[in-house]
């Protein structure tokens, strides 16, 4: 671990990664981590982030005022038929990535990182290669139980490779494990920091009964039209027996009050649809005593972090089944449920039942999330950065 007394006056750090939130936030926490473990020791901080302009790092690098550019890229269509990986689209752009590997080494060699941090997705591949092709010490983060397709290409170029469970280690390449370390996936500190009468004041919930557990329930920025149906089945009971946060995506919050429109007006009171959850995000998690969501990493890391009951139900297309992955891991160690069939309103209600009726299981589930959860996993992360800079 380097410390603070032996900083440099100024350190620079390419970051690669991005296409989704799952590998575009992690990333962006650790630099925020790193600028402020460098400025508590008088230092100064430079990032440049490589990236593609249509994924989420496009937008997210330039409003934080980091530097960005784009490389040419080549993603891969996965296929469990090897045939179907050899498709003139696959071909096509893997043909594109030398061409962004020239591209990626002429903007490494210009910047001269100290060390460069690559989160996945298919962008980092080019990047993390030219990295090494110029002698920078690479640093993978994998946000999920297994490695992705793009630190699996890396994993033989890195020099240190942060997993985010303990669970990751068995599942790395023999060759590699030994350059591993078990840092979490970075949570953002302001989740971590909600008041839940906060979320009371904010949302306007004063038809919530508070003597009933709440549920949030969320399908991400968009919206998951399979949660949202299941939820809208199991509303009637459900609403019995706890409020309801549902942040459904934009798109479909009229449907979801035609549906509540018919019911009781005091159990619709405890029922509040919102298209999109933003700055209140860390009072409503703060407020929610169990959490209906997909299980993304980010996700996974946010709610073990606060040690929250979960009731998962993984999105079936996620790359390498990733999310079915994530929940059957928290799962199988009793640290929270997950749908992993067919959803359905009773499935839902057969699982979330219990949680709802029993205090004492809810209390024995969130201590077992928190067991999993890193609440400092971007200053472990920052430590392996500064530890793979000095070598």
């Amino acid at each position: 671990m380097t410390t603070s007394s032996v900083l440099p006056r100024s350190f620079r750090l390419l970051v690669t990664g991005g296409g989704t939130g799952g590998h575009t936030y992690p990333a962006l926490t650790a630099i925020r981590a790193l600028q402020r473990r460098l400025a508590d020791a008088g230092s100064t901080l430079d990032v440049l982030w490589i990236g593609t302009a249509d994924g989420l790092e496009g937008r997210v690098a330039p409003a934080e005022g980091i530097a960005f550019k784009t490389v040419a890229t080549g993603k891969i269509r996965r296929s469990s038929n090897p045939l179907k990986m050899l498709s003139a689209a696959n071909m096509k752009d893997m043909a594109r990535v030398p061409l962004g590997v020239a591209q990626a080494r002429s903007i490494v060699s210009d910047f001269q990182p100290d060390v460069a941090l690559a989160t996945g997705g298919y962008v980092a591949v080019p990047a993390g290669l030219a990295a090494r092709l110029c002698r920078v010490p690479l640093v993978l983060h994998e946000q999920t139980v297994r490695l992705g397709l793009a630190n699996r290409k890396l994993a033989s170029s890195a020099t240190r490779i942060a997993v985010s469970s303990e669970s990751s280690l068995s599942l790395l390449p023999a060759e590699v494990r030994e350059r591993a370390v078990v840092t979490g996936n970075p949570v953002r500190p302001e989740v971590l920091g909600g008041h839940a009468d906060k979320a009371v004041e904010a949302l306007s919930l004063y038809g919530f009964d508070r003597h009933l557990p709440t549920v949030y329930v969320t399908g991400g920025a968009q919206g998951a039209q399979q949660i949202n149906n299941v939820v809208r089945d199991a509303l009637p009971w459900l609403l019995a027996h706890a409020n309801v946060v549902h942040q459904c995506g934009p798109a479909n919050v009229e449907g979801l009050r035609a549906a509540v429109g018919a019911l009781d007006p005091v159990l619709a009171g405890r029922y509040h649809v919102t298209g999109f959850v933003g700055a209140e995000l860390p009072d409503v998690l703060a407020l929610a005593d169990v959490v209906i969501s997909r299980s993304g990493a980010g996700t996974l890391a946010e709610l073990t972090a606060l040690g929250k009951p979960a009731v998962f139900v993984p999105l079936a297309t996620s790359a390498g089944n990733e999310q079915a992955h994530n929940a059957r891991h928290l799962a199988d160690a009793g640290a929270a449920l997950a749908l992993l069939g067919e959803a359905t309103g009773r499935s839902l209600q057969e699982a979330v039942g219990p949680l709802l009726a029993d205090p004492a299981l809810r209390a024995g589930m969130a201590e077992r999330a928190r067991t999993h959860g890193r609440p400092d996993a971007a200053d472990r992360l920052v430590d392996v950065l500064l530890s793979a800079a000095s070598v």
